[in-house]
């Protein structure tokens, strides 16, 4: 369906208004963001179709606005246009006038995003800036095939990793207790090789039967952050993991050893990736399960409900689990990385987050085959429970082309919230929505 051409009408000083008043209140909830707090500079990017969306075919203009300490300067605008995550196709210069310009971006013959990116001199000093805009991104399909034996390979795994029982060490954790909240540090082993460690936040009254709300972590090695009660105060009983077994309590020394180790935290995503069935992130999602294994042992588990929720590789973690694990009744993602990674391998396609083609040695065809066992785009067709997934365009870690590619595969019943503007970040309000996702989808 053509999408209506909605050129937006507004006056000049109404439209920076507008969006000066957007972002007084974002600098409030995040902070790392297009409009960064407390920055002399500030972009406003609008393209002309309101939900930076268009069919290919079909030219794309966005009106640029720039300012420096709230005033409009009118300098010149060095820009790049080029494909989602890749090199720019077109550059050009513009004079702005009164603090703004349009810039013509043109388009796409096949499904994809084009990515203007913006530098302005000013003083000496280099202001940047980018902003997405799709095409017909609902048509987006993935690069990375479907193995025929993808499901005997994973069943096969997890039932190996059941011969080893679920084992938990258990500690109380106050540090993240409060009046409405008990919390505690486990160490669980998930086969006969490996533990992970996770925080375990129960409501306290300890009488009632609650849903399970599994967390997994975003990329990197890392312990586990930012422990939270938002879901738990909400009823829920809720396990946030990390997956290299790193006690969360670890010495600064000894973290910065481990990650080193690792090439500086992501290497694990490379390891053993030359066999298929050597490859690190094969424990990593079978103790996904295991963590489910756990919490539905729990006595104060309800027996109906299971939640996965997480973002980056929390995200794909997630649709991974709810494919792997029919127990899972609902799953919240935002932004999966880990998505058609093997992308790159064909010229002029992008690919999702690790962005294995910036490394030497990738992209092999034996590593491409072995990642198609690996890949979320995979996993995401065989999932049945409900699905709420969130992504933004400007997004340049997984990029809205890959997030596209995975929503395009989930058969199951879907929502969707598109926030165009986000980099590789949620909102608080965002955060909120999603709990209240969870609780309507409670049995």
């Amino acid at each position: 369906m053509k999408k209506n051409e909605c050129i937006l009408k507004q006056s000049w000083l109404k439209s920076v208004a507008v969006l000066i008043a957007m972002f007084l209140v974002s600098i409030q909830q995040v902070s790392a963001e297009n409009y960064p707090y407390r920055s002399d500079y500030l972009w406003l990017t609008v393209p002309n179709h309101a939900d930076w969306l268009y069919q290919t075919g079909e030219k794309a203009k966005v009106e640029v606005t720039f300012l420096r300490y709230g005033i409009p300067q009118d300098v010149e605008l060095t820009y790049e246009i080029g494909p989602d995550e890749l090199p720019a196709t077109t550059k050009g210069k513009v004079l702005l006038k009164n603090g703004r310009a349009t810039i013509d971006m043109g388009t796409l013959k096949t499904p994809g995003f084009l990515d203007l990116r913006l530098t302005a001199m000013v003083d000496g000093s280099k202001a940047q800036h980018h902003v997405k805009v799709g095409f017909s991104p609902e048509k987006l399909q993935p690069y990375t095939q479907n193995p025929a034996d993808f499901d005997d390979f994973w069943k096969a795994a997890i039932a190996e990793a059941r011969k080893t029982p679920v084992s938990v060490d258990c500690e109380p954790a106050p540090e993240y207790s409060n009046n409405k909240v008990d919390a505690f540090l486990l160490k669980i082993r998930t086969d006969r090789r490996h533990s992970i460690y996770g925080y375990l936040l129960k409501p306290k009254s300890g009488s009632g039967k609650y849903p399970v709300v599994m967390t997994p972590p975003g990329a990197g090695i890392k312990t586990i952050k930012n422990v939270t009660p938002e879901y738990t105060e909400q009823g829920m009983i809720r396990l946030m993991i990390e997956i290299h077994g790193l006690h969360p309590k670890i010495s600064d020394k000894e973290f910065q050893e481990i990650s080193t180790a690792f090439s500086d935290g992501n290497g694990y995503l490379e390891n053993g990736l030359d066999q298929r069935d050597n490859y690190y992130m094969k424990h990593v999602y079978v103790a996904c399960v295991r963590a489910i294994d756990y919490l539905t042992s729990l006595p104060e588990w309800d027996g109906k409900n299971v939640f996965v929720q997480g973002g980056s590789q929390g995200g794909a973690l997630s649709l991974i689990t709810a494919a792997l694990d029919s127990r899972v009744t609902a799953c919240v993602a935002n932004h999966p990385a880990l998505s058609d990674m093997a992308g790159y391998a064909e010229k002029g396609r992008t690919g999702g987050y690790p962005h294995f083609n910036r490394q030497v040695g990738m992209l092999t065809p034996e590593k491409i085959k072995n990642l198609a066992y690996y890949d979320v785009v995979n996993f995401a067709r065989r999932i049945q429970c409900p699905v709420y997934l969130t992504w933004g365009y400007n997004d340049d870690v997984c990029p809205p082309t890959t997030s596209y590619i995975v929503w395009n595969q989930i058969t199951a019943p879907k929502e969707a919230l598109l926030t165009p503007i986000n980099e590789h970040w949620t909102t608080g309000e965002t955060n909120r929505k999603q709990v209240s996702w969870l609780k309507n989808h409670i049995k």
